[in-house]
């Protein structure tokens, strides 16, 4: 009798609809209301209330990045597959989920792209948003072409559980924050009260942590850098460093080198001067310009070729080595090294900066990152002693024993253990008086190294930039391997 009532109501129910005479709307309409939903994503109200916090939506951002309508979509209609608490309702189903993914062209170079909805449940990652973000990285991996992600989420999606946090595996200013755990567990856990901004705001990470390599006032100003950023990039691993057009002659002299320097050895400048000076049209893209300032990295061009440039900045801790940028540099020459881009390197360092703090945080072990990822690295290298190269430092500095290409000392340069006071009171105990003029004339110039060939020529600052310049034609064609081996080990 129960399977009677059951069969029973179930026609009553087929009846009730057919005398409502309800019909589904044909595919094509239907089509188009998930496309007007998915490009609304979380609805208008959100919209507004992103914009006035002073960010862009997803679909903005990647219309600002990518060039005008290169941006062809993937998986638009992709839902979510959640059916816990209430997600199995219609108005928890977005078209599209909370990623915006697809690829596009920036200045004519293809690139694949995902951007975060913050629109639709925070932009939390689900299985299904995931399952979008590897989608595009696996044709990315298979045409060579790179992936940009633009994050804007509140992590993963608690209602999926498990399922989000194996999407995490699958994948791996005052508007934008970064951390493991925010404030509230952290109060819960250490009792220690902070803010979003203390936590993993931009400058706890550009300035502090060196999670974050830059930091921009809005998302405008974000991605017009991205734009820029990428043009110095090659597509992936297989492609050669970018050359562009260049406008800027390469036999170009640079006479305000002449006396960039002081005479005075104690005395500072600023490294950028320098790199300005010689690099195409004075353009220079800085990474991580508030971490470890005593070391600058960064991108720029030579005759139109992509190089990658590090140097010693005087104008911070004398430009000492320490803990926070060696590892700062090795990570940038480890990157040139890993997509084909010469590294340049300018060479002004004291030493490894002193104290318990830097032993006790492992100094040692860190300074030997910089110095393998040197010793590795088979592009092109040229290395340029504008001053100080002194101690374990001058060999950890793209030396000509860590298989540097083309290594120049300027005529202020000084090629020594330790700088001459430091010498003579080692040495003579005070005991003699013109011991440090001594040591000066003996060592405080670049004429030891050049004897002994750790340099390969002694030049004029004015022409750095043309010597550099006929040396990245000459190494374009440099071809240099390592003893096989599984993997690097890289004292981490």
């Amino acid at each position: 009798m129960a399977a009677v009532r059951v069969l029973r109501r179930a026609l009553g129910l087929c009846r009730g609809r057919a005398a409502s005479g309800a019909r589904p709307p044909p595919v094509p309409q239907r089509i188009e209301e998930k496309r007007r939903a998915a490009l609304l994503g979380g609805g208008q109200a959100r919209i507004d209330a992103q914009h006035k916090r002073g960010k862009l939506t997803a679909r903005e951002r990647i219309l600002l990045l990518l060039d005008p309508d290169s941006f062809d979509e993937y998986d638009m209609f992709v839902e979510h597959r959640c059916a816990d608490f209430g997600m199995d309702s219609s108005k928890n189903k977005y078209p599209g989920d909370s990623v915006v993914t697809g690829r596009g062209r920036i200045n004519g170079r293809l690139a694949y792209v995902f951007s975060q909805d913050f629109t639709v449940f925070g932009g939390s990652l689900s299985g299904a948003h995931a399952q979008k973000i590897c989608k595009i990285m696996d044709q990315a991996a298979m045409v060579g072409a790179p992936v940009i992600g633009l994050n804007d989420s509140g992590g993963a999606r608690i209602q999926e559980g498990v399922e989000s946090l194996a999407g995490y595996a699958d994948i791996f200013l005052d508007t934008s924050y970064l951390f493991i755990t925010g404030p509230d567990v952290v109060k819960s856990v250490t009792n220690e009260e902070v803010t979003q901004e203390q936590l993993g705001g931009a400058k706890t990470h550009t300035a502090v942590s060196g999670v974050a390599h830059r930091a921009f006032e809005n998302d405008i100003d974000a991605l017009l850098n991205l734009r820029e950023f990428f043009n110095y990039l090659p597509l992936s691993n297989r492609d050669p460093a970018p050359v562009c057009e260049c406008h800027d002659p390469s036999d170009r002299p640079v006479p305000e080198l002449d006396t960039i320097v002081p005479s005075e050895s104690a005395k500072a400048y600023d490294m950028l001067d320098i790199i300005h000076s010689i690099v195409d049209e004075r353009e220079f893209f800085e990474i991580m310009p508030s971490y470890a300032r005593n070391i600058v990295v960064g991108f720029a061009r030579m005759n139109g070729r992509t190089v990658g440039i590090v140097g010693n900045q005087p104008k911070v801790a004398s430009g000492c080595l320490d803990i926070n940028s060696s590892v700062k540099g090795a990570r940038f020459v480890r990157f040139c090294d890993a997509f084909n881009i010469p590294l340049i390197t300018f060479v002004d360092v004291p030493g490894f900066l002193p104290g318990t703090a830097q032993e006790y945080g492992g100094i040692i072990r860190h300074g030997a990152k910089l110095l393998f990822a040197f010793a590795e690295a088979t592009v092109p290298k040229i290395t340029v002693i504008t001053r100080k190269a002194y101690g374990g430092a001058y060999d950890v500095m793209s030396s000509k024993h860590l298989r540097g290409d083309v290594n120049y000392a300027w005529p202020t340069a000084e090629v020594a253990v330790m700088g001459a006071k430091g010498a003579v009171q080692i040495i003579f105990r005070g005991k003699e008086a013109n011991a440090e003029e001594e040591y000066v004339d003996k060592f405080a110039n670049p004429f030891p190294a050049a004897i002994r060939g750790f340099v390969d020529d002694i030049i004029q600052p004015s022409t750095t930039r043309t010597r550099i310049c006929h040396d990245l034609d000459v190494l374009a064609s440099k071809s240099q391997s390592s003893p096989w081996k599984k993997h690097a080990n890289i004292p981490l």
